[in-house]
């Protein structure tokens, strides 16, 4: 009888420690599978924005106590909430969003990215989540707050983030004294403020949240324009070559009317951190 019963113990022990065990991973990779980790730099009002509270609707940015926001931030909402998901956002220097997409950090990249031919070359990209133009941001009182083409900057020292559309097209400047790329929009505002640049190259939101959170601030429309692809001037979702996500991506953006899109862009400006 003794032996029995020390058999049936170890029995039973087992069976709940193997079941236990099964369960926990089990759960796990549940939990694990229902997170879309979204990569942004956290750094590009009205796109993404890093911020202290979770106001306004912002989210908890992963290993930080800070919260990111944005246009990016709510149209990553949209669609975690369409895929039956959890957003985590993943804050990431620009450089380092198409290889943390490559490796598998991320699952997605929503932070103003556009679907140009060479990055179609490594990873895939939805279809455009927000179209826009090219602006040149200056001082209201500076030398070239006149300036009506793009060929009025001469002399001035131009710069654009690193990376992007923005710097290859101020090669159509003329006479402009191009300057090394910055890393984020913040050190392009730090740089226009101090007067170490003349003028920086964006797209029209962040050219109307500068002028909106900073002082002094203001973009120009230029008459005659940059030329440029519409895949320079667009902007998609990045997800890894083949990603099964693709094509639920885009069953929920296609849900997202043109006055939604908008508006949520018009909120984001609105609710940006003032950097006055």
């Amino acid at each position: 009888m003794m032996t029995v019963l020390v058999l049936a113990a170890c029995g039973s022990g087992n069976k709940e420690s193997t079941g236990g065990e099964s369960q926990k991973d089990s759960e796990s990779s549940s939990e694990s599978k229902s997170v879309l980790r979204v990569g942004m730099e956290a750094a590009y009002a009205p796109f993404n924005w890093s911020q202290k509270d979770d106001s306004n609707g912002a989210v908890p940015i992963a290993d930080s106590k800070e919260f990111a926001n944005g246009y990016d931030v709510q149209i990553a909402k949209r669609i975690a909430e369409g895929l039956g998901m959890e957003l985590q956002i993943v804050k990431t220097d620009w450089d380092g969003l198409i290889p943390s997409l490559q490796s598998g950090a991320i699952d997605a990249v929503i932070a103003g990215m556009s679907p140009t031919p060479e990055r179609m070359e490594v990873i895939d990209f939805t279809d455009n989540y927000y179209t826009s133009d090219f602006v040149i941001v200056v001082k209201k009182d500076g030398p070239y707050a006149n300036a009506k083409s793009i060929h009025d900057f001469e002399g001035a020292k131009v710069t654009a983030q690193q990376g992007t559309t923005h710097y290859k097209v101020i090669d159509q400047m003329t006479g402009v004294n191009k300057q090394v790329p910055a890393t984020d929009f913040g050190q392009m505002r730090i740089q226009l403020s101090s007067g170490a640049i003349d003028a920086y190259i964006s797209e029209r939101p962040e050219g109307m949240s500068a002028e909106a959170a900073i002082e002094g601030f203001t973009y120009i429309v230029p008459e005659d324009g940059f030329e440029a692809d519409e895949s320079d001037t667009a902007i998609a979702v990045g997800l890894k070559k083949g990603s099964d996500l693709k094509d639920k991506i885009n069953e929920i953006l296609a849900g997202i009317t043109e006055d939604e899109r908008h508006q949520i862009m018009e909120e984001a400006i609105k609710n940006q951190p003032s950097q006055q």
